[in-house]
């Protein structure tokens, strides 16, 4: 008895303190049947953002007239530098960065004016595992990507 009273007593606070799971977000009627326009439409952000889009139950518009709202991708790109060096002047620390500039429109204004947002990562690198470090840059580049489209969600549940 004692069990179930402290259980009903922790829902109780969780519930109370404005705590839910991770879920979908809540599209605005706007962005029911949105048009996904893109230079290049097979980025891992692009891929992630309609996938996204979809999971939260938009209808993608085959064509940009038949759309509720164009969300355009005016800059997809990803850029690496060398942070750190060795003795022997060779890379030991890149910086991996992902930066996109997203706007959003109806057919009658502005929803949203164009906003660059970016991620950035590091990591270590290594010559003899170099097949290793070029994989973990492939992962980091696509955590970003997911991490962008995300952001971008919740702007899109914003409006």
């Amino acid at each position: 008895m004692a069990r179930g009273a402290c259980l009903a007593l922790v829902l109780a606070l969780v519930a109370g303190c404005g705590f839910h799971l991770q879920g979908r977000a809540k599209l605005p009627p706007v962005m029911k049947s949105p048009y996904v326009e893109a230079p290049d439409r097979q980025t891992e952000f692009v891929q992630s953002l309609r996938h996204d889009l979809l999971s939260n139950g938009a209808h993608l518009a085959p064509e940009k007239a038949d759309a509720s709202a164009v969300v355009s991708i005016l800059k997809d790109s990803v850029t690496r530098r060398v942070i750190s060096v060795s003795a022997i002047n060779q890379p030991n620390e890149y910086e991996v960065s992902y930066t996109v500039t997203v706007s959003v429109s109806s057919p009658t204004k502005q929803l949203i004016a164009p906003q660059e947002l970016t991620e950035v990562r590091t990591y270590s690198f290594s010559e003899p595992l170099l097949l290793a470090k070029g994989h973990e840059e492939d992962t980091l580049r696509i955590d970003m990507a997911r991490d962008l489209a995300d952001r971008v969600m919740r702007l899109l549940a914003s409006l």
